[in-house]
């Protein structure tokens, strides 16, 4: 086996190959003139199994992805597994209006033509790997590495911002021993709403938020101001995809005492591996 690093991913592909004990292969990348994509790998053949580790968003970087599978075949690669740490389009993954195309579907259509085994990390739908009819989907939780990672950092409280996600919120709890809990949003009036644990005291605590995405940060600031109005002593954002759009980051950093992602995407903040949970799954 052999893991193949694309532009989007070559931290967490290094991480992978040291996991795995095996040699990484980081893909010549460039952009021509007109914007198209050019790859290569800069081997004369590869004659075993390939792991390559590449998102599917933003869109040129889906067709990075492609462009990876083909090149690898053409190589030789024996069966080819592809690691997307961040699957695009995914929360588009039913009929909302009618004329809208089902984005999820024809990424998943277009990445088994040349996939043996998709893996996903906290994708938006695990339902959308269903859809995956020649290649075998499994979708992976970072539950273990963000909790891991917080072991030794002296956290007693862990929130999920909804109902929805208070099951990722526990799984991190367990693993550090902690009590958690979810919020929940009370309307006050019609512009007005508080944002408060369900059930626990935050007084005088240390308090890990957890979530799947951040985007823009609305809720996790929203939530860090009323936590601070309740008394948490510390307060800390962290998330498996960090997208931060729209200034998301910056803000996040002036209300949380610290704001951390795993490394699915690929940035500053960035500090956690799920390259053990991926492993795993290989």
């Amino acid at each position: 086996m052999i893991v193949i690093g694309g532009s989007s991913s070559r931290k967490l592909a290094d991480d992978l190959a040291r996991e795995l004990g095996t040699d990484v292969i980081q893909a010549t990348s460039k952009r021509f003139p007109d914007g198209e994509c050019y790859i290569r790998l800069e081997r004369e053949g590869i004659e075993r199994d390939v792991v390559i580790v590449q998102n599917s968003h933003p869109d040129d970087m889906f067709v990075e992805l492609l462009l990876l599978q083909d090149a690898a075949a053409r190589l030789g690669a024996e069966k080819i597994t592809n690691v997307i740490p961040y699957f695009g389009y995914a929360r588009q993954d039913k009929l909302f209006n009618k004329g809208e195309a089902v984005s999820a579907a024809v990424m998943v259509e277009h990445i088994e033509m040349r996939a043996d085994k998709v893996i996903t990390v906290d994708i938006h739908s695990a339902e959308t790997l269903d859809w995956f009819k020649i290649a075998k989907g499994v979708d992976v939780h970072a539950t273990s590495c963000i909790g891991s990672y917080f072991s030794s950092k002296g956290i007693d409280l862990v929130l999920a911002p909804d109902e929805g996600a208070a099951e990722r919120a526990e799984g991190v709890a367990k693993i550090l021993g902690c009590d958690w809990d979810h919020l929940v949003k009370t309307r006050l009036s019609g512009t007005e709403v508080r944002i408060t644990p369900k059930r626990l005291d935050v007084k005088g605590k240390s308090v890990l938020i957890v979530d799947d995405i951040i985007s823009t940060g609305g809720t996790i600031e929203a939530a860090t101001k009323q936590l601070r109005s309740l008394g948490a002593r510390r307060i800390v954002a962290v998330c498996t995809h960090g997208l931060f759009t729209m200034g998301a980051l910056e803000r996040l950093r002036k209300c949380c005492d610290a704001v951390l992602s795993t490394n699915t995407l690929e940035n500053e903040v960035s500090e956690i591996s799920v390259a053990p949970a991926i492993a795993k799954a290989i």
